[in-house]
């Protein structure tokens, strides 16, 4: 059973993470980020740009890996546990800066909107991490 739900677990918070790094490329353009950026520092919305991207695609590939881990034939616990470690790492840094400097605090529901959704990605993999180290079968 525990092996079904770290399934379920980790097909979910990987779906929505795979969501977030997909909607997170468009946030630029949506939220017009460019347009507070003075014009005469053309290498700010390039940094901007940069780090956007870097972040959009690290939220896709960490979710495309877990996926692979839940679903490939050839994962190891090791290899499992080393790769949901750093998921959790990046979403609870993301859960923290949220707390600490809150994004969308001019609609408290968009604030703690985000809050919980970041909060739920993390706990659907913290679950999946626990029930890994619990898991005593051989890899």
């Amino acid at each position: 059973m525990d092996a079904l739900l770290t399934k379920i677990l980790m097909t979910l918070g990987s779906v929505a993470s795979i969501g977030f790094g997909i909607w997170h490329f468009f946030v630029p353009r949506i939220w017009n980020w460019y347009s507070y950026i003075d014009r005469s520092a053309p290498e700010l919305v390039l940094a901007v740009r940069a780090i956007n991207v870097f972040f959009s695609l690290s939220l896709v590939l960490f979710g495309l890996m877990n996926l692979l881990m839940v679903y490939g034939q050839n994962a190891n616990r090791y290899s499992v546990l080393i790769v949901l470690c750093a998921t959790c790492a990046l979403w609870a840094a993301r859960v923290v800066m949220q707390l600490v400097y809150p994004q969308g605090s001019m609609n408290p529901a968009l604030q703690y909107g985000m809050l919980l959704a970041f909060i739920l990605v993390l706990g659907c993999y913290s679950a999946s991490l626990v029930m890994v180290l619990q898991d005593k079968r051989p890899s």
